[in-house]
């Protein structure tokens, strides 16, 4: 059979041939020659953007938006949000490239970050050690200028902590690097409610202790299922070098620490029921999750319950819950 046998008369166009296609509209031509002439671009600027690691900052500026509405009791200049946003996105964003230019080695030896930038070869070591630099340097002038020198000087103690604490310091050579490298991840509350109020109260240094109680059971069950990818790297993760009933116990003190610290918050005034529910009840819920998984490991069980995995997008639910909370909590009054 034919192609032209093989077409119903339906599909004959008014020519008796095959039918034409149908024109583009103008606007999908145009969007198609947009599309042609941003490639080169977009090829160029998104190796960049992925430098910075947005998926990680998504996270921090979380933390921050709600933490500025509660140092508010409301809402906060949306200016003040622009800027402060921007700003712990510029900080965060030239730390995340310095570390990553400063572990191009152990990227390239991972299956989960060979294909980086700098390892992948989209961007130089040295173009990304350039763009690291200008990024910290113009966040921390950013945040002094246009919010306040309090916030710029938290931001830029955040850099210096994750590249030179963490990064050059830590991660080779202990296994308790996430520990106290995750200080730096806990600095956006502090930048928050600084940039309301150029101060920082004992409500955002709780918080800042959430968010560093909260790392350990976030990130270890994520290097427990790299833990192969970390050996060969040289990397002494917890669950590199420790048993993995040693790991779930320090995950249950760390957690019982975190939810500790989130209930401490409560009889300091700050916030009002909505937090305080939300706080009990979503403690309960995760610290229900990292128990059964330590329950789970001690006794040698498997099965679904067992995926580190669980527990660690149970972190990411919690920890955008509690905040949240937070941030409708200045709102709702009874």
């Amino acid at each position: 059979m034919t192609a032209t046998q093989g077409t119903s008369a339906q599909d004959v166009g008014q020519d008796g041939g095959l039918p034409q296609q149908t024109p583009r509209s103008p606007l999908r031509r145009a969007l198609a020659g947009l599309r042609r002439l941003l490639a080169p671009v977009l090829a160029v600027v998104m190796p960049y953007v992925a430098l910075t690691k947005p998926r990680i900052i998504e996270l921090l500026l979380i933390t921050t938006v709600p933490t500025m509405f509660l140092a508010a009791g409301g809402f906060p200049s949306p200016w003040l949000i622009v800027t402060t946003m921007i700003g712990g996105y510029l900080a965060a964003g030239g730390a995340n490239t310095l570390n990553m230019y400063l572990e191009r080695d152990i990227d390239a030896k991972m299956k989960r970050t060979r294909n980086r930038p700098i390892p992948s070869g989209a961007v130089t070591p040295r173009a990304a050690l350039i763009f690291g630099l200008v990024l910290s340097v113009v966040s921390t002038v950013w945040l002094g200028l246009l919010v306040n020198w309090m916030s710029a000087a938290l931001a830029f103690g955040a850099i210096l902590l994750y590249v030179v604490f963490y990064t050059m310091l830590l991660k080779r050579r202990t296994s308790q690097n996430i520990v106290w490298g995750g200080v730096a991840g806990c600095m956006p509350v502090l930048i928050g409610w600084s940039s309301v109020t150029g101060t920082v109260s004992w409500t955002a240094v709780l918080l800042f202790l959430v968010i560093f109680f909260w790392t350990p059971p976030h990130y270890w069950p994520l290097a427990e299922k790299f833990s192969t990818d970390y050996a060969n790297a040289g990397v002494p993760m917890l669950p590199v070098v420790s048993s993995r009933s040693n790991v779930a116990g320090q995950m249950l003190l760390h957690t019982g620490l975190m939810i500790g610290s989130s209930l401490a918050i409560i009889p300091l005034g700050e916030t009002g029921w909505v937090y305080g529910v939300v706080a009990v009840l979503s403690g309960a819920w995760f610290g229900f999750l990292v128990v059964r998984y330590a329950l789970r490991v001690r006794r040698g069980l498997s099965g679904h319950a067992l995926a580190p995995m669980k527990v660690f997008h149970g972190s990411i639910t919690y920890l955008t819950v509690l905040f949240v909370a937070l941030a409708i909590d200045p709102f709702v009054v009874l």
